[in-house]
Formats: structure tokens, sequence, C-alpha cells
């Protein structure tokens, strides 16, 4: 893997000892092994829903789910990005690990991931992945699976390109309601109904459709955008999503960093403008926050779908169900436009609901610091099988069962340039540090431009504290920390 320079506080750090050695390993539950259902929606930040705050769209299905589950209020993805933050997910491994590090065509190397879905193919379910997968662009089937689905690349909204029963076909109608037809399919006509099943359904909801060149770039004269299925445009017409002091471009303190003021200044600059044009806010002004929501309408339908056919089969509360997303998405805070994958809560919190009565007390938030690699490792204790020694994570069922003992204080989120970075982003790596309380950035390429903010007292990350002499004590402990983090993400 391509690997650039880091600062010297990271110098030494792949000999640090992983936390998998510090904490407990939990047994295998002893009851029928549970079914597995995990729903990925695409780009949907972690307040973009109704029961979590969004002032106008309704999902009366995902705030049923979110009553009837665990809440993880305090969820965080390890690479805010498609593709490794996806491999994350599916592996428990942070990216240093499993090499997915941006959205570069990974074909090869994403068919030898080492999955929670190939462990349980292997223990005797049947599995399932319908979706997105967008680790390597072709469309054909990943090892791990039984029944296979997905397109290329993005896919499409409208009509899409489906790669099922062994070849490419065109298919008609709106992805999310098409993708549903299949996932509940596989519920309802599972080939050997004496298997537990696993199902991973990667919705291409909310991305917008795209053409991208070679370069990883937007090709402003192809179809982009985003398009709500027909039943449900308009639903939102003249609604406004009251914008954040931190996307008001007339508050000049929005943007707290200088390597953010010379990204955002890049973006806007006369070239890039002409170029790309109005592609440049989507999905950052009013209507395309509007067109979001619309399109959410369908995503809520098919949690509705799901858990209306899990019921049916009498299996709802023998199934796990796992909801959540791949990265958050920027309204304009910080300057950001069209962008996932920079270190501010927008981005980096995700939303994530786990639902199964017999291990996780229903409508409980839980706010302790959680992370996508622990997906993995508590689907597999949830199975009844073993946490292989390769992931990172660290399963919920402590948290759950109240048993975390000396659960983690602080999660890393990092981000590795893009081979073909996107013209208006500069070149730029970070490792972040999140605790309860703060967050540390560091951009590897400018490594005297440090990222404070106190999350308390500044929720919006618009005060830098990092060259404050009465911040330098946190500064250095949380740099120390910092340092263990990419340690144990380092750690092979």
């Amino acid at each position: 893997m391509k690997r650039r320079s880091t600062l010297k506080l990271l110098a030494g750090a792949a000999a640090v000892t992983g936390m998998d050695s510090m904490l407990p390993r939990f047994a295998a539950a002893q009851a029928p092994r549970p079914n597995i259902v995990v729903v990925v929606i695409d780009d949907l930040r972690w307040d973009e829903l109704g029961f979590s705050g969004h002032p106008y769209l309704e999902t009366p299905n995902i705030d049923r789910l979110s009553r009837e589950s665990a809440n993880f209020t305090h969820a965080f993805h390890t690479t805010p990005l498609c593709s490794p933050n996806r491999a994350c997910i599916l592996t428990g491994e942070y990216v240093t690990k499993h090499g997915i590090y941006n959205n570069v065509d990974r074909f090869q190397l994403s068919r030898q991931l080492r999955t929670f879905t190939g462990t349980l193919q292997a223990a005797g379910y049947e599995t399932a992945h319908i979706g997105k997968w967008h680790m390597g662009d072709k469309p054909t089937p990943r090892p791990g699976y039984d029944y296979w689905v997905s397109f290329a690349g993005q896919g499409r909204i409208v009509d899409p390109e489906l790669y099922e029963d062994g070849g490419l076909h065109p298919v008609s109608g709106y992805i999310t309601d098409i993708l549903t037809d299949r996932a509940v399919g596989f519920i309802e006509k599972r080939r050997d109904r004496s298997k537990p099943f696993c199902l991973f359904l990667g919705h291409k909801a909310i991305h917008p459709d795209t053409v991208q060149r070679a370069d990883g770039s937007i090709d402003p004269t192809g179809p982009h955008g985003y398009l709500a299925a027909e039943r449900h445009r308009g639903r939102y017409a003249g609604k406004n999503y009251p914008k954040a002091r931190s996307a008001d471009p007339a508050d000049s303190s929005r943007i707290g960093s200088e390597v953010l003021r010379r990204i955002v200044e890049r973006k806007s600059s006369p070239a890039i403008a002409k170029e790309f044009g109005a592609t440049m806010n989507e999905g950052a002004d009013q209507q395309g926050i509007r067109d979001r929501a619309e399109m959410m309408l369908a995503v809520d339908e098919s949690i509705g779908r799901l858990l209306a056919a899990l019921e049916t089969q009498g299996l709802a509360d023998e199934t796990v169900f796992v909801f959540t997303s791949d990265n958050g998405y920027f309204f304009g805070e910080h300057g950001l436009t069209i962008e996932r994958r920079f270190p501010y809560e927008e981005c980096i919190r995700s939303p994530l609901l786990i639902r199964y009565p017999a291990r996780f007390k229903p409508g409980v938030p839980l706010d302790q610091l959680v992370s996508m690699i622990d997906i993995a490792p508590t689907v597999l204790e949830l199975a009844g099988l073993p946490v292989s020694a390769n992931i990172q994570g660290h399963s919920l069922l402590a948290l759950a069962s109240g048993n975390a003992g000396d659960w983690r204080k602080s999660v890393l989120v990092e981000y590795y340039s893009h081979d073909f970075p996107m013209p208006w982003v500069l070149d730029v790596d970070y490792r972040t540090i999140r605790t309860a309380r703060h967050k540390l950035i560091h951009w590897v390429q400018y490594p005297d431009l440090d990222e404070l903010y106190d999350l308390e007292a500044d929720p919006l990350e618009m005060e830098n504290l990092a060259a404050r002499a009465d911040m330098r004590e946190l500064r250095n402990s949380l740099r120390a920390e910092l340092l263990i983090l990419v340690g144990q993400s380092l750690s092979l």
C-alpha cells in the first residue's frame, strides 16, 4: 500500500501493542444462532433522520427501529469514505490492515478481505450481499456469499444494470425499491431454511447519480443529482433546513482551520468553478437537502418492508438487525460541499442501531465511543463464533450487558489521500483522535497545523485551540494517545 510520511509523533507506532490484548473476549452465546441483517445507507449523516432531529424528514419505520433497538449515539466512521469504511465494517479491521484505503478500484484486493460474512458462511450460515459493494468497480460476486446482487461502481438510481443470476442485466425501476425486492425475496425464499442467514444490504441511496472520469473527478456533462422515487418527488417542496452557523458563508469564523481555508480557496477558484459549476454545491443547498430527504423516504419504506418480512416469517426477534451508514456529509459546514472525507462531526459520526431484544435492551441510548470496526466482532459473538485475532474492533455486547469494564476512551479516525485526488482537494492525509469531549486533528502533510476542539464548549468546531498555551498539556496528552491508537491500527 502506498504510504506517505507521517508526523514524528507516529514513528515506531507499529510496535505498540494493540488494544485487543487489553480487552477481554467474551464467551460465545449458547443460544440458537440468530439471523443477521446489516443495512448500510450511503452518505447518510448521523442527524439526517426523523428520530435524530431532522426538521422535516419523516422516517416512521426507522424511528420505530430506533425505539426497538440499542441506539449507539456516539458511533464513528473509521475512515469516512465509501470503499474504506465498508471494508472496515465487513472485516473489523482498520484500513492499514485490510488495505482498501480509498475509492480507487481494488477488485483483486477486495476478494481477499476477511469478512464476517465469509466467516458466517464457513460456519453454516446462508449469506447474501445485495446492493453497493464499491471495493472494486466490477459487479461480479466476491467470496463469502451464497447469493449476490450488485452493480458496477456507484450504480444508477433509475433503471440500473444489476449483476444477478450469473450475469449483468438491465432492470426497470427505482434502485431502492429494486434492492429491497431482492432483500425481501431472500428473506422469504432462502434456499435452505434449516440454516440461519446473513443479509448485507448496501443501498445506493442517498448517493447521487454521478459519472466519474478516470482521475476520480466528476464529469459535469454526465447524469448527476439526487433523484427521489417518483411517488416522493416534491413531498418537501418549500421546506428549509436550518443551517448551522458553521455553514453560513457570511460568518468568517466558520472555517477555523488553515488547511481547510486552503482547500476552500482552491475549490472556489475560477478554474474549478468553471469546470464543475453547480455540481460543486450538490446536496448542500436547500434544494439538494430536500432531494436527499425525499430519497430517504424510499429507504424508510425499505426498512419497513424488511421488518414486516421478518415478522411474517416469525423471525423478527430471532434476527439481529443493524442499521448504519458508510460516511456522513456536509451541508456547507466549514465551507465544505459534496464532501464526506474530512474529520468533522458532520462527516465522521454515524447512526448505529442494533435491534435484537434477546441481547440489546430496546430503546436504550448508549453514549460510549464506538467504531465501525466494532460491528464485525459483535456479529460474530452473537453468532456464537470466535473473534479472530485479525479483528481490531470490540464486541458491543459488552456495552449492552453493562460489563464493558475499561471500554475505550477514544476512537481513531484516519484518511489516506486518493491515488487520483479530486482536483479541488489538497493532497492531505490525517489522523484524528476523538474523545468524549475533545478532538485533535493531525494533518500529515501539514504537521504544524494541528487542530484541537473542545466539543462541549464548541460543538460546531469553529475555534481551533491548538496554538493556545493553556492547551499545551491537553494537546500533548492527546498526541500521545493518538500515537497509541495509530500503533494499534498498524498492528498486523
